[in-house]
């Protein structure tokens, strides 16, 4: 498809048929495809190049790149570079031992599909951008990808992770601002290089609506505090409702059956005839409340059938230790005789202990 033969219309929203139809007309221009791949090497280069604002804290400049070309080329080809970037980029630039893990490319896509829905074929503003940065930060970088990475640190590395990583909240939101103000600085001079190209429709910044004023600063300071009110509402609601225990895997559920094991067994008011070789304790649940200082466990204890075990050549007292809540509630070996709720501290430090006997 010509350039002279292409809609130049411009929409103040993407919900529109043809919106879309431009979108994916954008897969037949010869020129678009030639700059999607410009872009994507770009973007690619520019993964391993960070700015440091502070220890810790730095600018991956990527995302830059991921505008202009969402910017340029729209949604549906935007969402292909996502997905050609994010492969080439672990392949080029990998990180440590990590190995690809296809999911993450949800992240990739979904950031490049909101600046596209935000910047393309729009009448830019810096109010535009502002938004579109946020919605980045918060429903990609914080929401998405939190449970991507729970889900890669299960299924590849076998290790549990606390879905919503305060630090990396935390870095997001402060970055929030200062990459919404270099976002918009960077299409300040790039988007009328583009319009003249015939890349873009708006001429750009000439009318200096991609200018920082009071209002701008206004909709960043608002936009900063829905982001921070919504992330520890959902922090809240998060510790609240979801058991650390879920995350266990392997060893690390043993170490935590056999950690509330001995606490049980030094604590529980029990005959003589309770001891290490014939009591489990599996940890049913374990809930971390948002901003306190403890874990609190609830724990099933078991009285083991030690003959009925030793008959059994499948199974030895180990295995029993590391079960969690469902295949101990049916092992034939073990019958529950308490309850246990126990409160530790993040130094290990024993803060209050309940124990119910059944029956």
């Amino acid at each position: 498809m010509s350039t002279a033969k292409k809609s130049r219309t411009l929409y103040p929203h993407p919900f529109s048929k043809a919106y879309w139809q431009d979108a994916v007309a954008e897969l037949k221009d010869v020129r678009i495809l030639v700059v999607t791949a410009m872009m994507i090497a770009l973007r690619v280069a520019m993964k391993g190049l960070s700015i440091t604002i502070a220890p810790n804290l730095y600018i991956n400049t990527a995302f830059l790149a991921n505008a202009l070309g969402a910017m340029i080329f729209g949604p549906v080809v935007a969402s292909l570079a996502a997905v050609v970037s994010d492969f080439l980029g672990f392949l080029i630039f990998p990180q440590g031992g990590a190995v690809y893990f296809p999911p993450y490319v949800f992240v990739e896509v979904a950031g490049s599909v909101i600046f596209a829905l935000l910047l393309y074929r729009a009448k830019l503003s810096a109010t535009r951008v502002i938004l579109s940065r946020f919605c980045i930060c918060l429903f990609v970088n914080i929401l998405l990808q939190a449970p991507i990475t729970l889900w890669y640190y299960k299924v590849v590395l076998g290790k549990s992770y606390m879905m919503f990583q305060i630090p990396h909240i935390i870095k997001n939101l402060a970055m929030f601002p200062i990459e919404s103000w270099l976002l918009t600085f960077v299409l300040s001079i790039l988007a009328p290089l583009t319009y003249r190209l015939g890349l873009t429709y708006d001429p750009g910044p000439a009318n200096g609506s991609l200018k920082f004023t009071k209002k701008q600063i206004a909709v960043l300071v608002l936009l900063l505090c829905v982001g921070i009110a919504s992330t520890v509402g959902y922090l809240f609601y998060y510790y609240e409702n979801t058991s650390l225990s879920a995350s266990y895997k392997g060893n690390e559920r043993y170490e935590h059956n056999m950690e509330m094991n001995g606490l049980v067994l030094e604590l529980a008011e029990t005959d003589d005839s309770m001891t290490e070789d014939n009591t489990v304790t599996i940890v049913e649940s374990a809930y971390r409340k948002f901003g306190k200082g403890y874990i609190t466990y609830h724990v099933a204890v078991y009285a083991v059938d030690t003959e009925a075990l030793a008959a059994d050549d499948s199974k030895k007292l180990d295995t029993l230790r590391a079960y969690s809540k469902s295949p101990a509630a049916k092992e034939e070996t073990m019958t529950r005789i308490a309850t246990a709720e126990l409160v530790v501290s993040n130094s290990g430090e024993l803060l209050s202990y309940t124990y119910t006997p059944e029956g």
